[in-house]
């Protein structure tokens, strides 16, 4: 494992010697953009394990994606070789169509520190949660972002994140009431706290998350992919392209629906993903919005 090889496949090419906020964000950036959020290994036979080794060859020589364990896991490394100060936290996302907080911490993020500051850096969310920057560890400040206003709120040594979203424009009429869209304005995305974690803590979850009938990431085939003014979803065989502040305060959301034989195609052109087992896509309704 190494990072020159790690920077060829996000693309980065600015400085490695500055642990500046400015050089952090621009290496995330390189990540999501390159590095999709995805659970298809679920969905294709294959096993999500966390061993480090496991993860750098997935992302990093097969180019693929990963889930926030895998994601954050490589980042956090990446970062710490670096000579960043960093460390794991884990969160519990919040369930829309329950209107709760999962009961099980099953989301994985990076904390940094720069000049006594705390920041939260999470590449592993997807969609039109996932942060463009790392956001300071700051209690009931806005923070826009491309994606939308992101706050956090701590009480009681409880954090919890937040988004606020622009209008959406979908110009596709038969999908304007489809479950995959977040109706609410404001959205509950995680809570945590700043107990520091490892990767040890995560291991059931992983294998619950890829073997659960309950599990959101065995009722759908994910796969999403953060643009340079939006991001990339396939769900199942539905293909959403979203485009960030397309008019003023509003959100172009495109969607088309995929015939089998188009699903690995789209994968290849639109995420750069070219998988070695055969995908079984799944879309169950409702659990999960963009």
């Amino acid at each position: 494992m190494n990072l020159e090889e790690y920077f060829a496949r996000t693309g980065y090419k600015g400085s490695l010697e500055k642990q500046d906020l400015e050089t952090l964000t621009d290496i995330f950036q390189h990540h999501i953009r390159a590095v999709p959020f995805e659970n298809l290994s679920i969905h294709c036979g294959e096993k999500i394990t966390l061993e480090l080794e496991h993860v750098y060859n997935k992302i990093v020589r097969r180019k693929r994606g990963g889930w926030c364990m895998e994601n954050n896991q490589l980042l956090g490394w990446v970062l710490k070789r670096l000579g960043y100060d960093t460390s794991f936290l884990g969160a519990y996302v919040f369930n829309p169509h329950q209107t709760a907080y999962a009961t099980i911490m099953t989301h994985l993020l990076v904390k940094v520190v720069i000049d006594g500051k705390a920041y939260i850096v999470d590449g592993g969310f997807g969609v039109s949660y996932q942060m463009w920057q790392p956001m300071e560890l700051v209690s009931g400040k806005d923070q826009p972002q491309a994606p939308g206003v992101f706050r956090f709120t701590e009480k009681n040594a409880v954090w919890y994140l937040e988004k606020v979203r622009r209008k959406q424009y979908i110009p596709n009429q038969n999908f304007s009431n489809s479950d995959l869209l977040e109706k609410k304005e404001c959205r509950k995305v995680y809570m945590f706290s700043l107990e520091p974690r490892t990767v040890e803590d995560f291991r059931f979850q992983c294998t619950y998350l890829q073997t659960s009938p309950d599990s959101l990431f065995t009722k759908k085939s994910i796969c999403t992919l953060q643009t340079t003014d939006g991001f990339r979803a396939l769900i199942g065989w539905t293909f959403t392209e979203t485009t960030y502040n397309y008019k003023e305060n509003m959100d172009l959301v495109e969607f088309v629906s995929l015939e089998d034989e188009e699903v690995e195609k789209t994968l290849k052109e639109k995420f750069n993903i070219t998988l070695d087992r055969k995908l079984v896509p799944i879309n169950v309704k409702g659990f999960y919005t963009i």
